[in-house]
């Protein structure tokens, strides 16, 4: 998670408000861990890692199996670089192709 910065505050100032805080708080890019389509992983094997590692539901597992089957990738997480980079070399080690990428970079 990011820094938290309080600033001093006027009772009705405006200043320091509850936005400015979470905006401190919030990463100005945060990152993203791109799974990627290949000819050989299995769909079924592919939703079966999904679940094993992100913990998610079967629904949601197939859903993001199906994205990168039919788009050719998905985005399967979000969050700081360093986690992102643990998430990627977790795919390799599962044989799945995995990138790290800024939000919004294509």
């Amino acid at each position: 998670m990011g820094l938290m910065v309080a600033t001093e505050t006027q009772p009705d100032s405006g200043v320091g408000t509850d936005q400015e805080l979470h905006r401190a708080a919030a990463p100005e890019h945060p990152w993203q861990t791109v799974v990627w389509d290949d000819p050989v992983n299995l769909m079924s094997y592919v939703s079966y890692v999904f679940r094993s590692h992100f913990g998610f539901s079967t629904e949601r597992a197939e859903e993001l199996m199906l994205r990168v089957h039919h788009d050719g990738s998905a985005v399967v997480a979000e969050g700081g670089r360093e986690a992102m980079e643990m998430h990627v070399e977790a795919m390799h080690g599962y044989g799945l192709w995995a990138t790290v990428r800024k939000e919004g970079a294509s």
